[in-house]
């Protein structure tokens, strides 16, 4: 039976969130998926779910949940401490929801986003062949109060759970694996020199589509003719800024794109938070 998850309270930022929007960048259309999607595979597979199926994903204040019929949830992603009608629940184990329960998040500890999974997945507008949210893409571009999430009923229950915890995910996350970006070598040797052996820290401009770093790099790099970014993309602004491209970026772009995150390290700069710190360490081929 087809039901739904009803918002009592929308939390900071809380949206739908799959494995992303594969084949359309060459219609300018983000790939946009879960920002740890760590966090977001243990989710599915914990449930036994496809790889693929949607989560909820929230920022730092997670949304309180209303729960229509019986079903299996888990939590994963950032550090926190959850209740199922003000009982406390484990994160990373199944957890069987009946009809009208109501879920209670606190806010992160640790992290950034936190994931909750539902058996089946929950059953959100498909556009472009995900469910993923984004703006102008989407019917809605994150949840609101009193909005209705469809999702099958299940009372398929097996008590699976995942001996990883969140603060695994965080720890030792500080040196960022990367590979060169197309203008690396456009760099001179101080400027690469600094790019590597600095620590950087996580500014407040920081969403869905990029995380701006503190320091500084003096550039003297002239502007590209816009070219092709991805999520992990790290471009050197006029300023001296570096940016990075996060799972809602766009397609292109004209900054100098000087270093590209492995998909670990995008997860792991996902999950940091403002004034946390992190650094480079690159990967040759």
């Amino acid at each position: 039976m087809i039901t739904n998850v009803e918002i009592i309270k929308p939390g900071l930022f809380t949206t739908i969130q799959d494995e992303g929007r594969f084949g359309f960048s060459k219609y300018g259309v983000p790939k946009s998926g879960a920002m740890d999607q760590v966090a977001f595979g243990f989710a599915n597979l914990i449930l036994g779910n496809a790889k693929n199926a949607a989560c909820i994903e929230w920022t730092i204040q997670p949304p309180v949940l209303k729960f229509h019929d019986t079903t299996t949830i888990v939590l994963t992603g950032g550090e926190t401490d959850a209740f199922l009608n003000d009982q406390k629940i484990e994160m990373y184990r199944e957890i069987r929801v009946s009809k009208n329960d109501i879920l209670k998040i606190n806010f992160c500890r640790k992290g950034m986003y936190g994931y909750v999974g539902i058996k089946n997945g929950f059953l959100s507008e498909e556009v472009l062949h995900s469910r993923s949210f984004y703006k102008s893409i989407t019917p809605r571009f994150r949840l609101a109060k009193n909005d209705k999430i469809p999702y099958q009923s299940s009372n398929n229950y097996t008590d699976h759970f995942s001996a990883i915890s969140p603060p695994l995910f965080l720890e030792n996350s500080n040196a960022l694996e990367v590979y060169k970006g197309p203008e690396f070598d456009m760099l001179n040797d101080a400027q690469k020199s600094k790019m590597l052996d600095s620590v950087f820290t996580i500014s407040n401009t920081i969403n869905r589509m990029a995380i701006q770093l503190e320091e500084k790099i003096t550039n003297t790099l002239p502007s590209i003719i816009t070219s092709p970014v991805l999520p992990g993309t790290i471009q050197l602004t006029p300023s001296g800024s570096l940016i990075v491209l996060m799972r809602d970026c766009q397609t292109t772009g004209g900054y100098p794109r000087v270093l590209q995150l492995t998909e670990t390290a995008i997860n792991y700069i996902a999950q940091k938070r403002m004034k946390e710190k992190c650094s480079f360490r690159l990967i040759e081929f």
